[in-house]
């Protein structure tokens, strides 16, 4: 900050990158140390001001630009709302609100629910078969899902997302019991690995995360590849305030995978 001498004394200071200028007006050089505390207590409190209204405007940018208007799922099964942290937040109960806003997929087409799983009026067969998101769940008649060559056995009837690729992505939202650093085990298959990321209320708290492949050469049966279930322990961990918070899984690389769950817990001390 420095004090220019002249017909009004004027001062400037830098902030944000940007040159300000505050002028003293009526009160001429230096004749008197009064008027010199008297404008820098101006300009001090002048300062504040600046500061305090660039501050509110960034948050008032940020609450825009992260506006969301998708919604907890729920449907003639779930009423849960809110997916709660510590707890296991279920990946096809991933929002409402379509494409574009709680998930975005490379096509419209739910590729499990009313395709492989033919659209016979059941439950599990017809979830979310109208929404773009592929999903599925865990079946154990033909050794399709209990198949020897699983790392872990999944729960029989479990809903998954799958058939991800690369740019995908989802939210859901969650309630947080209370803040601190929370780690996460994730159920999934993947035959050749990839790479994830996780947002929290829009921005980046994770990744990109390896997810290791799942993939066993001594399985004869091709597609079971993609069945073949793993866990992976504390894989993830994300720092989350308390509250309602939107949880984002992106799918940065490779794709051919299928997620299950995430178990959050506590980090250990």
């Amino acid at each position: 900050m420095k004090m220019q001498s002249g017909k009004y004394g004027s001062f400037e200071f830098t902030l944000g990158n940007r040159l300000l200028k505050l002028c003293a007006l009526g009160l001429r050089g230096n004749n008197s140390v009064m008027t010199t505390r008297l404008v820098a207590s101006r300009l001090r409190f002048s300062s504040s001001l600046i500061l305090l209204g660039a501050l509110c405007l960034t948050a008032f940018a940020f609450a825009k630009r992260y506006h969301y208007t998708g919604k907890p799922f729920e449907d003639s099964s779930y009423h849960g709302g809110p997916q709660h942290i510590p707890g296991r937040v279920m990946c096809a109960y991933y929002d409402l609100g379509g494409e574009g806003v709680a998930y975005h997929d490379s096509d419209a087409k739910n590729n499990g629910s009313g395709a492989l799983n033919p659209a016979d009026g059941s439950y599990l067969n017809q979830f979310r078969m109208n929404e773009g998101v592929d999903t599925s769940y865990t079946k154990f008649h033909d050794e399709i899902d209990n198949n020897p060559y699983n790392l872990v056995l999944p729960p029989e009837n479990l809903l998954y997302v799958g058939w991800v690729e690369p740019g995908e992505w989802f939210n859901m939202t969650v309630q947080v019991e209370r803040s601190g650093v929370y780690t996460a085990d994730l159920l999934y298959t993947s035959s050749g690995g990839g790479d994830i990321a996780f947002d929290v209320n829009g921005r980046q708290v994770a990744g990109p995360i390896t997810i290791s492949p799942t993939y066993n050469a001594a399985d004869p049966i091709a597609w079971r590849q993609m069945h073949h279930w793993g866990l992976a322990k504390d894989f993830v961990q994300i720092k989350l305030r308390k509250g309602v918070q939107v949880l984002t899984l992106h799918v940065l690389t490779k794709g051919h995978m299928n997620f299950a769950y995430l178990d959050f817990k506590p980090k250990a001390k």
